[in-house]
């Protein structure tokens, strides 16, 4: 049997797929427009209770002193000294100076049911 010449030669793989060129970063960047500029309005100035507010709550929401329902701020803050959390020295002071003030000595969570 003869052995057939060369077999037939195939196409690249271009012939059959197309050629797609891919966007670099700095073309999408260009072709964004610029961000509008901020509006140069006065930001409302917040209390010294409503920042200190605000210290407390972000206190609550931080897991790494252990849940926070059920006990005052100050007992979650001794707790989480006992354990050697290293718990915030400025949370202390302030639920010290406002010991009787619920707003500051209870929980975020004070008003939802366990």
């Amino acid at each position: 049997m003869p052995v057939s010449a060369m077999p037939a030669k195939r196409g690249l793989i271009t012939d059959t797929y197309k050629v797609v060129k891919k966007v670099r970063k700095e073309d999408t960047q260009r072709k964004r427009s610029p961000p509008p500029p901020e509006p140069e309005s006065e930001s409302p100035q917040l209390s010294e209770r409503e920042r200190d507010l605000l210290e407390l709550k972000n206190f609550d929401l931080d897991w790494r002193f252990g849940p926070c329902t059920g006990i005052s701020r100050l007992q979650r803050w001794e707790r989480a000294l006992m354990h050697g959390l290293d718990p915030p020295q400025e949370i202390r002071e302030l639920l010290l100076n406002r010991e009787n003030d619920p707003d500051y000595s209870h929980c975020l969570w004070r008003d939802y049911p366990l």
